[in-house]
């Protein structure tokens, strides 16, 4: 992630107001830009061809279908990214960049067939027993399938820095849908509905295409060394827990308000709380500039550190090392505190801003009680992201899947104690198993500043690892000649 520190350190580093909002404005485009655009286009949508005046099962049909087909498209994706991402990243220091399009095919064969088993059933379902129509239902799942396929293959762009671009290809797909929808509405007279849901479809394989075009446009050589790939997965399983794990935990509170009787339930088939839903993604938006500030301020300063360190590591006299990495440490905490310092700013502005100006546009009730909550989840749960990704940078695997796993568990419980409390307590779940996760992820990370020394100088092995019988025990015999043993006795 070099090239954003590059950029950004060259727009920071004249210290002005302008240049500020600008490098803030940068690092938005670069991250998070592709979800706003996709939200932009199907607001566009709904207002441009009369949304609200669709009957009200068909509304919820539609926001049901695209918000699973979100979620799902994501979690179908968790178990495999963090994984390929190693091995991209390792591909790319070895300068092999032939095993590129390898990893690209195994991993999307491996993530559509995942997706299709999840996603399969659950259409089957919802056209036999929901009686939905058998074309929306295909639409549906097309869009799915397309998400994925545009998930994926954003990991290769993001590892080959090619942020603005990735935006670039969701303002064009985006821009496609909205004019599309226009198309079939006011010139095919298709109903608001279909047009709204095949022009995501459209709009995502758009995507899609150009982000394969690209690809394959970068790595024109392959090796075909496609077991290598899956041997990765044996190798680093702890990845894919990790990854699962947190994406998951991610959506778990919702899904166990989902089982409780305040549950919406669409065609028989989907199944939401609205309320609840809505307060989650205000809470996600109230902090979802943590992800920009520590992506600015990592490139822009712990990188350099790390980077300084492993320099020392590899031919550096014993106090340097010692030095670099004490300073390492110390410029690791120094960026979790300004990430909680400023992001803690944002978010309350952002929080009572929602506060004062929602209500008046609608947004109140029950809403409006749970979001706090969960705004203060959120916040926490940002900043234990960020400490996962440092325990990633010292390879403490073990320590990741003891902090996921522990999130994870901690917000089920949380939130089904939750769903015997008030609104107003309905985010605790969230709170206490972002709490719990941030905790031992600390905690992690000060055992390995203690341990450091030990995981980086005493990780090899002298015999090789293989099965089979264990060598000997002996590694040292004397033997005496003839003359010595007359001489001895």
């Amino acid at each position: 992630m070099a090239g954003i520190g590059i950029r950004l350190n060259k727009i920071f580093s004249k210290n002005t107001i302008t240049t500020n909002l600008f490098g803030f404005g940068y690092s938005m485009v670069i991250t998070i830009a592709p979800m706003f655009l996709v939200i932009i286009a199907v607001i566009l949508m709904q207002a441009l061809l009369g949304f609200s005046k669709q009957g009200y099962a068909s509304r919820e049909l539609y926001s049901c279908t695209v918000l699973y087909i979100f979620i799902f498209a994501m979690l179908t994706a968790s178990p495999f990214n963090a994984v390929l991402s190693k091995y991209l990243s390792d591909v790319i220091y070895n300068e092999t960049y032939e095993d590129i399009m390898p990893c690209y095919y195994v991993g999307l064969v491996m993530n559509i067939i995942f997706s299709c088993v999840l996603g399969i059933p659950f259409c089957v379902r919802e056209y036999l027993v929901g009686e939905v129509e058998l074309f929306f239902v295909f639409a549906g799942y097309c869009g799915f399938i397309a998400l994925v396929l545009v998930f994926y293959s954003m990991l290769y762009l993001n590892i080959c820095k090619d942020y603005k671009k990735v935006s670039l290809f969701f303002l064009i797909g985006m821009g496609v849908s909205v004019l599309l929808s226009l198309l079939l509405v006011y010139m095919g007279n298709v109903d608001i509905i279909y047009a709204m849901l095949i022009s995501l479809d459209v709009g995502f394989l758009v995507i899609g295409g150009l982000e394969l075009a690209l690809i394959k446009s970068y790595f024109r050589e392959n090796s075909g060394n496609y077991g290598q790939v899956l041997r990765y997965f044996k190798k680093h399983w702890q990845l894919v827990v990790t990854n699962f794990l947190y994406t998951t935990g991610l959506y778990v509170h919702n899904f166990v308000f989902w089982t409780t009787d305040m549950k919406m339930v669409v065609a028989d088939s989907f199944v939401c709380m609205t309320t609840y839903d809505m307060a989650s993604c205000m809470a996600v938006f109230t902090n979802i500039t943590a992800s920009v500030i520590f992506i600015s301020r990592v490139e822009m300063h712990f990188h350099e550190r790390y980077k300084g360190y492993s320099e020392a590591v590899i031919g550096g006299r014993g106090i340097d090392i010692e030095n670099a990495k004490q300073r390492m440490f110390r410029q690791l905490a120094e960026e979790l505190m300004n990430l909680v310092r400023i992001q803690f700013i944002i978010s309350v502005v952002i929080f009572f801003v929602c506060i004062i100006l929602l209500p008046q546009f609608g947004m109140g009730g029950m809403v409006m009680q749970i979001y706090p909550c969960l705004a203060a989840g959120y916040f926490i749960l940002f900043i234990m992201y960020a400490a996962i990704i440092f325990q990633y940078y010292y390879n403490d695997m073990i320590g990741a899947v003891m902090t996921s796993s522990s999130f994870f568990a901690a917000t089920i419980l949380g939130s089904v104690l939750a769903t015997h409390l008030p609104a107003i307590w309905y985010g605790i779940g969230l709170v206490i198993g972002a709490a719990v996760g941030w905790g031992v992820a600390y905690f992690r990370l000060r055992v390995m500043e203690k341990t450091l020394d030990i995981h980086v100088f005493c990780a090899g092995n002298i015999l090789k690892k293989g099965r089979g019988k264990k060598p000997s025990n002996k590694v040292y015999e004397k033997t005496f000649s003839a003359g010595e043993k007359e001489r001895g006795a």
